[in-house]
């Protein structure tokens, strides 16, 4: 048996308003999608995006709740470089979603930031910074490096 991934969904409260979002990260999602109870978006890595309204997913699934509390789970969008990072985030945050966290120079090398979309979910932008991963660790210069 051979098992890839191959999909990942969102339940929405209100799928115009996901779908704004995701079309002004850039993503090519028709405008006729609004309207719809499921959407799908097949990505260039062959990664299926796909979206459901609450009430579809409770047409088969009756008892479904929408989860509490902070995401556990989210979406990264690689950006061309650290600039794009800053650009897009406040983009975003201009256009009044939630800007979770502001960007910022991440020890792993790359310029990051976290948004939530209408729903919740956590959906970063980041992008390479050059620096060496780690260098930046808190204590780094006391790690053995063999």
């Amino acid at each position: 048996m051979t098992v890839t991934f191959h999909f990942i969904g969102f339940v929405v409260d209100d799928m115009a308003r996901s779908l704004a979002f995701y079309r002004r990260l850039g993503l090519p999602i028709p405008a006729e999608a609004d309207g719809q109870p499921h959407v799908e978006l097949t990505l260039d890595s062959g990664t299926t995006l796909a979206w459901d309204t609450v009430e579809t997913v409770r047409s088969f699934d009756p008892g479904w709740t929408p989860p509490t509390g902070s995401p556990r789970s989210g979406l990264a969008f690689r950006c061309g470089d650290p600039s794009e990072v800053d650009k897009l985030y406040a983009e975003m945050a201009g256009a009044g979603y939630d800007g979770h966290l502001p960007p910022w120079d991440a020890f792993w090398g790359q310029r990051y930031a976290s948004l939530h979309d209408p729903d919740g979910n956590a959906v970063d932008l980041f992008a390479p910074t050059g620096e060496t991963p780690g260098s930046e660790t808190p204590g780094a210069e006391t790690q053995d490096k063999s």
